[in-house]
């Protein structure tokens, strides 16, 4: 058995030291390399320090693949310490060698306040293009799959360089999931201030967001599935509708918020007629009830409440039900159950005019995040500037929504069908809508998003968030090989 792997971890000092003796043990390991720009006493004889600020940069990738001398170079992205299972490192290394991969990542466990918990993570495939699919603290990866990449790079990036890096070896490579947990992870930090050393710029932050885009539209275009800002023309004043407008509200017992929501609507002040359908989906805690009240109060006209003969609809299925009523109007816009517009009552004003800016078949707001009073909280403000005109619909390939609240020409959504899912539905949407035709954006804040404790997306397990994750990968899978047969066909 050769040495065969070269390690490369951000380094904080010694409460790093069992791991990195860990790592030294191993017959596979030639040399460790410790990430720190800092005077450390090296642990073992296999280490030496590698001065970088960081592991994320397109520098740092330079600077590994240039050290990289072994068939495998193990990249530890975090400051943690990590024990590993009984042949661990042998399992990576095998799996490496015989799927001949570019990358090999694994199941983990996370170990926190002393407590063990199991932490399993989910199969790449082409729609996994966002930039925080979670591959673990660690990957081993393919020493002439990283040099290629390294060597690909045309732009320095201070945030994007391990994503780049990824995109770049999933061109020529597999990147291989082992559905078996082997090692275990826990958070260091060696400093009171609480502050570690390798803070990376929140990935929020509109730099970061650039960068990002930069990457996939780079990998985009290299592929073959990057499309040219040319859309289709949409005749909006064309077709007979009984109203401009009619905002969506699918909802299943949400007695404590959907007042609120229907109080919202019916606040807006608009130059152009508008209706409400909500699909009351069987609700059995006196939603039903409640709205019958409102109905009573602002009239059948105004709002229209239904529910589905039908006992298996999510929320796409009753989006779909609610679209093809008689009396939805030309443009079908979304309002959670619990959730409401912005009490100027300019929402739909602002939603409705961006489709007529912008020839657009879909329209997406931007929202504030507040909590159950309604009173904003952190981070405040999600308007999704990362999309323009001009690139928004390869951008979208990368992030894993796109805002709310959504507008449709209502036409398109009979024809395409709405997934009947719980989560996603209107992602999948996006993505497919914006092949072919534009998305309008209304940047001002027009939604309120609460966030309280029976939200649909609150306190996730892993396991749910992991289901998420794949089916937006799914989505995200299916358009990225229907753009790839798009551009061939355009030649």
């Amino acid at each position: 058995m050769g040495t065969k792997i070269n390690c490369f971890l951000p380094y904080v000092g010694g409460s790093q030291d069992e791991f990195v003796n860990e790592l030294a043990g191993s017959e596979l390991v030639k040399k460790i390399f410790l990430v720190t720009k800092e005077d450390v006493k090296l642990p073992n004889d296999k280490c030496e320090v590698l001065a970088l600020n960081g592991m994320v940069s397109t520098e740092s990738v330079k600077a590994i693949a240039d050290k990289s001398d072994a068939d495998y170079s193990m990249i530890v992205t975090k400051e943690v310490n990590i024990s590993f299972g009984y042949f661990a490192i042998e399992r990576f290394e095998y799996i490496a060698s015989s799927a001949n991969a570019g990358i090999v990542y694994s199941n983990y466990s996370d170990l926190v306040d002393g407590k063990l918990a199991k932490h399993p993570v989910i199969e790449y495939q082409a729609g996994s293009l966002r930039d925080d699919f979670n591959f673990g603290p660690m990957m081993l990866v393919n020493s002439e799959a990283l040099k290629q990449a390294a060597a690909n790079f045309t732009e320095d990036y201070d945030h994007a360089g391990i994503y780049s890096m990824r995109l770049s070896i999933s061109k020529d490579w597999s990147l291989e999931h082992v559905a078996e947990f082997l090692y275990t992870q826990s958070d260091v930090d060696s400093r009171a201030s609480g502050k570690k050393i390798f803070d990376y710029v929140d990935p929020a932050n509109r730099g970061v967001q650039i960068e990002m885009e930069k990457a996939v539209t780079k990998y985009l275009k290299e592929v073959g599935a990057w499309l040219k800002p040319e859309f289709k023309e949409i005749k909006l004043e064309d077709g007979d509708f009984p109203v401009e407008a009619s905002v969506i509200i699918p909802v299943l017992n949400r007695a404590r918020t959907v007042e609120d929501a229907v109080r919202s609507v019916m606040v807006q002040k608009t130059d152009f007629d508008f209706n409400l359908i909500v699909v009351d989906n069987h609700s059995t805690d006196g939603t039903t009830e409640i709205l019958a009240k409102l109905v009573e109060e602002f009239g059948s006209d105004k709002i229209v409440h239904v529910t589905p003969e039908r006992r298996d609809l999510g929320i796409g299925g009753c989006w779909n039900y609610g679209v093809h009523q008689d009396e939805c109007g030309k443009f079908a816009i979304q309002l959670d159950s619990d959730d409401v517009y912005t009490s100027d009552g300019k929402t739909l004003d602002k939603m409705v005019a961006a489709f007529y800016e912008s020839n657009a078949a879909m329209v997406v707001g931007s929202y504030t995040i507040t909590d159950a009073d309604l009173n904003e909280i952190p981070p405040g403000l999600i308007d999704h500037k990362e999309w323009t005109p001009e690139n928004g619909r390869n951008n979208a390939l990368r992030i894993n929504g796109l805002g709310a609240p959504r507008g449709f020409y209502a036409p398109f959504l009979r024809d395409v069908k709405i997934p009947n899912v719980n989560y996603g539905e209107d992602y999948g949407l996006g993505l497919s809508i914006s092949r072919n035709y534009q998305i309008g954006r209304v940047y001002d804040s027009v939604y309120l998003v609460r966030r309280w404790d029976d939200n649909s997306d609150a306190s996730l397990t892993i396991e749910q968030t992991n289901a998420h994750n794949v089916y937006k990968d799914r989505l995200r899978s299916y358009e990225f090989k229907a753009r790839l047969e798009l551009v061939k066909k355009q030649g």
